[in-house]
């Protein structure tokens, strides 16, 4: 037998050679998982589950947790991390960047995954069809591999839509030609317009790395590559969510943590400890967040300087540390927005969702359109 990553390069060649001989029913239920917009977890537990019942068609699909204690169960985490999540990343298919099993309809759960449970997920319907699938295949009524394959040929064709669609929107905007490029204000106000959309919590990385990458000749330091926005920085030994670097060296200079929520003292700590456990020896250490600042919290930062011999620490409002970058290196102002736009829409759409790419390239043509003021 082959092992579960082989057996996805088939599901994969299956899907893009030849056509299943799924029924049209089963192939609108795999779409409609594949597609629907309030559930995104879905996709990746179905091909997990089926992944698991192609490599041991012994265990019971039905039973993806080792804690029920049968013979017959599995680990679908197992199968969703070490299996799914690289073949997702590796073909940038839509799908979530973290495992499906952690997801609250489906974690911690110690029973077999019959049509009569209530997973209490939303939307009720997409749980319904997941469980009435999976008992399908346990009964050998729809074949695993035919499913699986039909799975990935979904996704697949989802990404090829999602990629059309950007290609439509970076067409040059002939109404934009020739005109005066964006004023630093108009581009801090496209970056707060997309930072305001939901799911943009990989956002401030891309704002604060594209700075450096528009201005890494005149500052003499470069952003070092991104780490995936999964990736703990225990694991990566990573100073922050960015590292900054000289130009010639590659010892890091400047650590970088992004917060979605307010800075408190706790993350201040446990920032100096993983730089103590590193054995990273950096100038200083900026938290960039996109809610409020706190007084208190912002003393404690600036008092770390002299208790540690020297490390600095500062948290920064995202927006703000933006618009004092962009008055600095007015003349990269472009640079800027141009970097912005690579770093995002080279980001996995695992990490960075389609509709979020989308989004920024409406929101730039528009101010191209008539929101320059020079």
């Amino acid at each position: 037998m082959p092992d579960p990553s082989d057996l996805l390069d088939i599901a994969l060649k299956t899907a893009l050679e030849t056509r299943t001989d799924l029924t049209s029913e089963v192939t609108k239920q795999v779409e409609y998982i594949c597609r629907n917009p309030r559930n995104r977890s879905g996709k990746r537990f179905l091909m997990a589950c089926l992944l698991a019942k192609v490599h041991r068609p012994e265990v019971d699909i039905r039973k993806p947790y080792t804690a029920i204690g049968d013979d017959d169960a599995y680990s679908g985490r197992t199968y969703d991390e070490t299996y799914v999540d690289p073949f997702i990343i590796k073909h940038d298919l839509p799908c979530n960047p973290t495992t499906a099993f952690l997801t609250p309809a489906l974690r911690n759960r110690h029973i077999v995954l019959t049509p009569e449970v209530n997973l209490v997920g939303n939307p009720p319907e997409l749980y319904e069809t997941l469980l009435h699938l999976l008992d399908d295949v346990q009964k050998e009524n729809i074949s695993a591999a035919a499913l699986l394959s039909e799975t990935v040929k979904s996704l697949l064709s989802i990404r090829d839509e999602n990629r059309q669609r950007l290609e439509v929107l970076l067409t040059p905007n002939s109404n934009s030609e020739g005109g005066l490029p964006l004023s630093a204000e108009v581009i801090v106000t496209l970056i707060q317009q997309h930072l305001q959309c939901p799911h943009t919590s990989r956002l401030p990385v891309l704002v604060v790395s594209a700075a450096y990458k528009a201005a890494e000749t005149f500052l003499g330091e470069r952003a070092l590559p991104l780490y995936s926005h999964t990736a703990a920085d225990q694991q990566t030994g990573a100073t922050g969510d960015l590292e900054i670097t000289l130009i010639d060296d590659q010892n890091v200079v400047t650590g970088y943590e992004m917060k979605a929520k307010r800075v408190e003292r706790g993350d201040i700590d446990r920032a100096l400890q993983k730089i103590a456990d590193n054995d990273k020896r950096v100038d200083n250490y900026i938290f960039i967040t996109t809610d409020t600042i706190e007084v208190e919290v912002s003393e404690y930062a600036a008092s770390i300087y002299e208790t540690t011999g020297g490390i600095e620490m500062v948290i920064l409002d995202c927006i703000g540390f933006l618009r004092h970058f962009l008055p600095l290196f007015y003349r990269l102002r472009t640079q800027f927005l141009d970097a912005y736009q690579t770093l995002l829409l080279t980001e996995p759409e695992s990490v960075v969702r389609q509709e979020l790419k989308e989004a920024f390239l409406v929101l730039r043509r528009a101010a191209s359109s008539g929101g320059s003021d020079g």
